[in-house]
């Protein structure tokens, strides 16, 4: 599966997800009736279409999984005989509140060629990883914003490659607790979160959502993989607090 900003290419399984907030809460609509899905074709601008608009297939609103509150998923598949390398909207048809007219929202996604590099060496690089917020109250629920930088030389080719492969690379996240009150000997008991894949991805971010709710007080590592061509990349051990 490839995300909506993950660079997909022809032939993937691309998550498109909507995101539904009241008063700053997610919260699912009455329902969705359609998503429709079209290319902006170069080729099909005129004065009337000035982005030239094509229907590329009208997916039913019985085809959405709601994944959690307020998070409403379609996956596709850009096979050839329908998509192609290039720009893409969807546009969702949505029920907000019963007996009110529908909306429609637009969100866009582009399909990109296929990743080819040549070099006379095999992937030697390496990548350096950022998050943040390092702290959090106990009780708070909130995204930790990952970000992959490719440690190669600036403002080169081998460094685009490298982004691009940051983007398409599958991340995991790994906490662990290191230091608190009535802290487990056992490692397997001290371990938060064990390898979970950061699914939220947008280019070289990932975003994890963290709920500290049942998680003790103390200092606990945060570890990150990245997994591509063969190669594991495991990130240096970074402090992450939860306080009271």
């Amino acid at each position: 599966m490839t995300e909506r900003y993950q660079n997909p290419i022809i032939g993937n399984e691309i998550n498109l997800r909507l995101f539904t907030y009241n008063s700053n809460s997610l919260r699912d609509v009455v329902s969705v009736e359609q998503v429709e899905i079209y290319f902006l074709d170069p080729y099909n601008i005129t004065d009337d279409n000035i982005d030239g608009r094509r229907l590329v297939e009208t997916i039913s609103g019985s085809a959405v999984t709601v994944e959690n509150t307020g998070t409403h998923l379609i996956t596709i598949t850009a096979e050839t005989a329908k998509y192609t390398i290039g720009k893409y909207v969807d546009i969702w048809t949505i029920n907000l509140e019963e007996d009110e007219p529908s909306q429609t929202i637009e969100n866009s996604f582009e399909i990109y060629p296929d990743l080819w590099y040549t070099a006379p060496t095999p992937i030697v690089f390496d990548f350096d990883f950022h998050f943040q917020p390092n702290k959090l109250r106990k009780g708070s629920k909130q995204y930790l914003i990952i970000e992959i930088v490719p440690n190669v030389p600036r403002a080169s080719d081998l460094e685009r490659y490298y982004q691009n492969l940051a983007i398409v690379s599958d991340l995991k996240i790994t906490i662990e607790q290191e230091c608190g009150n009535c802290l487990p000997a056992e490692r397997d008991l001290r371990i938060a979160v064990d390898e979970e894949s950061v699914d939220y991805r947008e280019k070289r971010y990932g975003y994890y959502q963290l709920d500290t709710e049942d998680l003790s007080c103390g200092m606990y590592m945060v570890t990150f993989k990245l997994l591509f061509g063969g190669n594991t990349y495991i990130s240096d051990r970074m402090p992450f607090q939860i306080y009271d």
